[in-house]
């Protein structure tokens, strides 16, 4: 299973380090000065910025690896395909094999049946005949024998002629078994070309098999590194985020403190309009009066509008 740090050092992204992270406490907000606020909010504003910046580089690679494991999803899924089909050829063909030896054996049986009627199975064969015939003649021709033995000789040697002559007579009329024997034969040859393509497919259907393991390993693979990158994506992200959060929080301090400086100069404004009117109501009852007015007094009525 990959870990978080072996993901940064292969796809060689910077860490987080939250070391660099800018913290914003309630009594900082409340009561740090505006001056002091505002470089907060400028820090607050630059980390959040680097923060969505390696977020975006985080999401890119998993994006990407998340591209790859379905491409390998997709390269074990051809191999399946291919598996598949490879794998209904060797059932045709191990069909078709079964067929035909079921067939040839059917055929062997019948030959088998056609020698027993032909006897050509059973005794000896015709070389063994030929070879005891040519045994007993040249014992006749080079024995003394009396008259009884001489009989038995010739009994035999007519009686092995005679097995010999059905023997021959049997082999000469074999077409039909050489027929059958053939056809038996090629029938068997047929089975076993099908039994090579059975082996030949049944190999290649096995190394698309091991392929579409491979792939799917290794989609599992690229799946647990973009998790994991998903996961350094989501922990950028959230800190960007509070410290957008915390950002916005000091702009809407630093607004409510103008809105408090601004009400500040409005009142002191006011307070000194009054001041001034006061004042000039009081120069204007020493001018009714009939005092005499310096150039600043009568500035004074004009600007509040009695002169």
């Amino acid at each position: 299973m990959v870990t978080k740090e072996e993901v940064i050092e292969q796809y060689d992204i910077e860490a987080m380090d939250e070391a660099d992270n800018v913290d914003l406490s309630e009594d900082d907000l409340d009561n740090g000065s505006k001056g002091q606020l505002i470089k907060r909010a400028g820090q607050l504003r630059d980390r959040r910025n680097e923060l969505n910046q390696m977020a975006s580089e985080r999401a890119s690679k998993r994006d990407d690896l998340n591209a790859k494991t379905r491409e390998k999803v997709d390269e074990a899924q051809e191999h399946r395909e291919k598996r598949d089909e490879l794998n209904e050829q060797v059932q045709e063909h191990k069909d078709k094999r079964n067929e035909l030896n079921a067939e040839a054996n059917e055929l062997f049986d019948e030959v088998e049946e056609l020698k027993q009627d032909m006897e050509l199975g059973s005794g000896k064969s015709i070389e063994e005949l030929e070879s005891e015939i040519e045994d007993l003649e040249f014992r006749q021709q080079t024995e003394v024998l009396d008259a009884e033995d001489e009989r038995e000789l010739i009994e035999k040697i007519d009686e092995k002629r005679e097995k010999l002559a059905e023997k021959k007579e049997k082999v000469d009329d074999t077409s039909e078994l050489d027929d059958l024997v053939e056809e038996a034969e090629e029938v068997r040859s047929e089975a076993s070309q099908h039994h090579q393509k059975v082996t030949e497919l049944a190999d290649k259907a096995q190394e698309h098999h091991n392929q579409m393991i491979e792939a799917y390993r290794e989609a599992d693979d690229i799946r647990d590194e973009a998790d994991e990158m998903h996961e350094l994506f989501v922990e950028a992200q959230e800190a960007a985020d509070q410290h957008h959060e915390d950002f916005v929080r000091v702009q809407k301090r630093l607004r409510e403190l103008d809105k408090e400086e601004e009400k500040e100069r409005k009142d002191e404004r006011a307070e000194k309009r009054e001041e001034e009117k006061e004042e000039a109501e009081e120069i204007y009852q020493k001018f009714k009066e009939g005092e005499t007015l310096d150039t600043e007094d009568l500035m004074k009525l004009q600007k509040t509008g009695l002169l």
